[in-house]
């Protein structure tokens, strides 16, 4: 990828005949530079159904001007004022919405007709195996007026555009030409309260906030979700993810669920493209959300269509699972390869090193290749539709409507509760393999728990969150229990293999003897984690 940014602006529509005011009386310009006119041609892709252009998604591909190639805009990720929403039927911006933040990416020109893979990784999550082409063309006339502030640095630019827009495909037809002029300003180095001040004088010479999010939505006529003046079929139904708000504590527990799910459904959304790029940490990303997706589903499952709840959790397993072989095998090899670097330097820690490499090397870029083959696929793509087809319109029965709070109280105790039992099947489990299995157990049961209160949190409080806190150091702790008896376990075959060197069979026992030392360590912190926590775990909240 060539180059990545956070695109800050406002659009304005104005008049053929406006004049451009004096931004030099804007506070903290000082000066304004020359005005650059560039004559600027794009290129616009997208679905028959016009799927991008319904996520606030714009691709295309421009000649022209100081920053010609291809450009992938999405909307701003990550909680808080800058966050857009995610899922289709996203609602147009008001006249009085605060600045557009959105993801810019861009790669060089390369074909006209094939999107850069750098880009296309950010879009399979979007297009779930739909072809694009191109569906609108944009002729633009642009002059800039660069603003600079007292030490030389540029605060924005303000551009004076010129369109011409053309349908293209299918939907081209009498009247598929439009003209208008607008005006965007854009931050380069400058703070967002110039965009205020910038309100008031733009507003003074003419300028009216814009009706339309992009100039991509003007061309293809979109005034609401889904709505296009091409003639195309709309966007397949969907939500605005960041619409779904958790109720209050006498609110419907289902919408404690709806809420809770839509944030794990736009953390898989983000984290998809990191794991086409194979990035480590969006793997473990992507796992875990659809590790807590499919914990509340469970948890709250009785609220809903039992078989639509099936569906997606069996479907959320699978993916898990898919997920969990590479990223299990990243840790382990990262984790054994630290701990060989703490060996004494000499061809024996080299030969454990290039044996580890082998021995995990290949399985774990075997996992990584069946990953990528399983994002393609119609399976994952399905799964996707059905998330959203769920919190578009969810199957809830007729319980509900029951308080949210007392709901989410009741679904702590039976994860509580679970948890205990587990914990108690492994004090008496036998030593050894028995009771290393009942110990990864009560693992996966403080997860269960972790993400039940985390989901609890809105309408519980204090009280979750503190729940949600004992039950991560326990599963924290009996992850690094269950690593170490892994480890463990993977040299003690590589230490039986025949005719080793003897210098190499003492660095495996070494190693072998620090993991069993680790596991040891880990249990301890968990005994004592788990007597801290036993009066908060046992206790009702509601």
């Amino acid at each position: 990828m060539d180059s990545q940014g956070v695109e800050v602006e406002k659009k304005y529509d104005v008049g053929a005949d406006t004049e451009v005011p004096e931004l030099a009386e804007l506070p903290g310009v000082a000066r304004v530079g020359e005005p650059r006119v560039d004559n600027l041609e794009a290129v616009y892709f997208d679905t028959r159904a016009h799927e991008l252009a319904s996520r606030r998604i714009t691709l295309r591909r421009r000649t022209g001007g100081a920053d010609a190639g291809w450009h992938l805009k999405l909307p701003s990720q990550g909680p808080g004022p800058d966050s857009e929403p995610q899922g289709p039927g996203s609602e147009p911006q008001r006249p009085d919405a605060e600045p557009q933040r959105r993801r810019e990416l861009h790669a060089p020109l390369g074909q006209p007709a094939v999107v850069p893979d750098s880009l296309q990784a950010y879009l399979w999550v979007y297009l779930r195996g739909e072809d694009t082409k191109p569906v609108v063309r944009l002729r633009t006339q642009r002059t800039t007026y660069p603003m600079y502030g007292d030490d030389g640095v540029h605060l924005a630019d303000l551009a004076d555009d010129c369109v011409t827009a053309e349908a293209l495909g299918n939907g081209a037809g009498p009247g598929s030409t439009q003209q208008w002029r607008e005006w965007e300003l854009e931050l380069v180095h400058g703070s967002p309260d110039l965009f205020p001040a910038a309100e008031e004088l733009l507003a003074a010479a003419g300028a009216l906030p814009a009706k339309h999010q992009s100039k991509l939505a003007k061309a293809l006529g979109q005034s609401g979700p889904g709505e296009s003046g091409t003639g195309q079929t709309g966007p397949k139904p969907g939500v605005a993810l960041e619409a779904l708000k958790a109720p209050g504590k006498k609110g419907p527990a289902a919408d404690l669920l709806t809420a809770y799910l839509a944030s794990q459904v736009r953390e898989i959304l983000v984290n998809d493209p990191g794991v086409r790029l194979e990035e480590p940490e969006a793997v473990h990303d992507l796992r875990s959300a659809t590790r807590r997706a499919r914990s509340a589903l469970e948890a709250y499952r009785r609220f809903f269509n039992a078989l639509a709840v099936r569906h997606l959790a069996a479907e959320l397993k699978w993916l898990g699972r898919v997920l969990g072989v590479p990223r299990d095998a990243d840790v382990m090899l990262d984790r054994l390869r630290s701990h060989a670097a703490d060996l004494p330097p000499g061809s024996a820690s080299v030969a454990v090193v290039d044996r580890l490499e082998d021995e995990l090397g290949a399985s774990r870029d075997a996992a990584h290749r069946k990953l990528q083959m399983a994002m393609v696929s119609a399976r994952y793509f399905d799964l996707l539709d059905a998330l959203e087809a769920f919190l578009g319109n969810p199957p809830v029965r007729q319980g509900g409507a029951a308080p949210a709070g007392e709901a989410a109280g009741k679904q702590m105790a039976k994860a509580a509760k679970r948890l205990r039992r587990s914990d108690k099947a492994a004090r008496r489990a036998r030593r050894g393999a028995e009771h290393e299995t009942a110990l990864h157990s009560v693992r996966k049961d403080a997860k269960r728990l972790r993400h039940v209160a985390e989901s609890a949190e809105p309408v519980l409080g204090k009280r979750a969150a503190k729940i949600a806190k004992a039950a991560h150091s326990q599963q924290q702790i009996l992850g690094e229990f269950h690593d170490s008896v892994v480890a463990r376990d993977l040299l003690a075959r590589l230490l039986a293999a025949p005719e080793l060197p003897e210098a190499v069979a003492s660095a495996y026992v070494t190693l072998h003897t620090q993991q069993v030392q680790l596991a040891a360590e880990a249990e301890a912190q968990y005994l004592k984690e788990r007597k801290k926590s036993r009066n908060l775990l046992q206790r009702r909240v509601t």
